[in-house]
């Protein structure tokens, strides 16, 4: 364990934040996160385009390797929250999160001007793998460090509402790389998207991180600041301390981050597959259920607010478990747009019990000082192995055609989460996030979860 002091330039706020600075700092934390996840999304929506620039060309396992890609970078999303996590537990949520979009506008850049395999063969590959590398290392630490400054900063009483701009904006990313790929639909053909459109996109990432850095630091310190010397917590204390804690959020994550990259990465790219021959249609299908999948994440997180935590985990469980298999089986034999909306939409609607509350639900697990790192690590390594595998676990399974074992596998995935909402968590128990707004206002706040 650890000691650092927070100092008062970081602006940490002395009393509850009001709505107004909640709303606030939630809309500048919330862009930054909006950037940082339209950096990670835009390489999948945009996945064909990469196939074919930095793979040879006939390379018949090219988009089994791209979305191999894309999952090695979740390996650094561990190191990522273990490095953010300690560094905003001791220096402050802000400068963490400043630091950590630095690191993804850099990283989009060099790929946007990055050779093809054309011009400089493998390497262009060694340098997309490295970027993203580094990708996955700035989001491990976003992750954990903005789901806990959004907690934190919440209103008193509107915890879930406020957090849920964390999926909001995570989801944003998403619709923001699909509309970026329609723009370029509308205008450009696809050899043009092919040599040069990708490369707008990512550049888009690149400038969006930087204006976005400088919001970032004029956001309020989350952070308590009472002038005393504060803690921050190690992983050793994480593991000694607060095991049954990290546990606990590794396993509300297992089940909800494979539901998640299964229904919002392969859900799309099952739909662009089924209208090959109309592009237009299929990023239209995934962007109107995207948008959907954004709106509704304040709905969840406000009936949180209402009803506790726990009823939107075990809705989301029991409906997953129940509905995953044949949304993977019926998907690709739905042919007319409006059946693939509505198949879409309604798989969203499920995977917003978990998504609209999910960072609050991992941040009320652990006390301030160990807060950040608990979340980001507890998070990261289940979404590392079960989330960001799953659009590569898919290809290989549709590949091999052993597609009923990958619909078995995210079932059995979100039943042991399940089995977590229903008989670990309590509804409405009192929380650290409770014991600490307490503290600083000397009137308990009602405890909800």
């Amino acid at each position: 364990m650890t000691t650092s002091t927070v100092s008062p330039s970081h602006g940490a706020p002395q009393g509850p934040p009001s709505v107004q600075r909640a709303v606030l700092n939630t809309v500048k934390g919330s862009l930054g996160n909006l950037v940082e996840w339209y950096d990670v999304y835009v390489y999948t929506v945009f996945a064909s385009y990469l196939s074919s620039s930095f793979f040879a060309e006939g390379e018949p396992n090219a988009g089994i390797y791209t979305m191999a890609i894309f999952a090695v970078t979740f390996l650094m999303r561990p190191i990522g929250s273990w490095f953010f996590g300690r560094y905003a537990d001791r220096h402050g949520r802000r400068p963490a999160l400043v630091f950590s979009i630095t690191l993804m506008a850099g990283a989009s850049l060099v790929i946007a001007l990055t050779p093809t395999a054309d011009t400089i063969g493998s390497a262009a590959i060694v340098v997309l793998i490295l970027c993203r590398l580094l990708q996955g290392f700035a989001t491990g630490g976003e992750y954990g460090t903005s789901a806990t400054y959004m907690s934190e900063a919440a209103a008193p009483g509107l915890r879930g509402f406020f957090s849920s701009f964390q999926y909001v904006t995570l989801v944003g990313g998403h619709v923001l790389a699909q509309v970026t790929l329609l723009v370029q639909q509308v205008f450009l053909t696809d050899a043009q998207i092919s040599a040069f459109g990708w490369r707008i996109a990512f550049g888009i990432g690149a400038v969006g991180a930087v204006v976005v850095l400088f919001l970032r630091r004029t956001m309020d310190e989350s952070l308590h600041d009472d002038g005393t010397e504060r803690r921050s917590g190690s992983m050793a204390e994480l593991l000694t301390a607060y095991p049954r804690q990290l546990l606990v959020c590794f396993l509300v994550t297992l089940g909800g981050t494979i539901a998640f990259y299964t229904y919002s990465v392969n859900g799309p790219l099952i739909v662009k597959s089924t209208y090959a021959d109309d592009p237009m249609t299929a990023t239209w299908i995934n962007l109107a259920a995207l948008v959907l999948l954004m709106v509704i994440q304040p709905l969840g997180g406000l009936l949180s607010d209402r009803v506790g935590r726990k009823p939107l985990l075990v809705g989301f469980g029991v409906a997953g478990v129940l509905w995953t298999w044949t949304f993977l089986h019926l998907l690709p034999q739905v042919t007319t747009p409006m059946a693939s909306f509505l198949l879409l939409a309604g798989t969203y609607v499920i995977l917003t019990g978990y998504t609209s509350i999910n960072a609050v639900v991992k941040a009320e697990l652990f006390p301030a000082h160990v807060r950040a790192l608990g979340v980001g690590v507890g998070y990261a390594v289940a979404n590392s192995l079960f989330g960001g595998t799953a659009p590569l676990i898919y290809e290989a399974a549709k590949a091999r055609d052993v597609l009923d074992a990958f619909g078995i596998y995210v079932t059995v995935a979100i039943g042991v989460s399940l089995v977590v909402y229903v008989f670990v968590l309590k509804n409405r128990a009192p929380t650290f996030l409770d014991q600490e707004q307490a503290v600083r206002t000397d009137v308990p706040e009602p405890a909800r979860r």
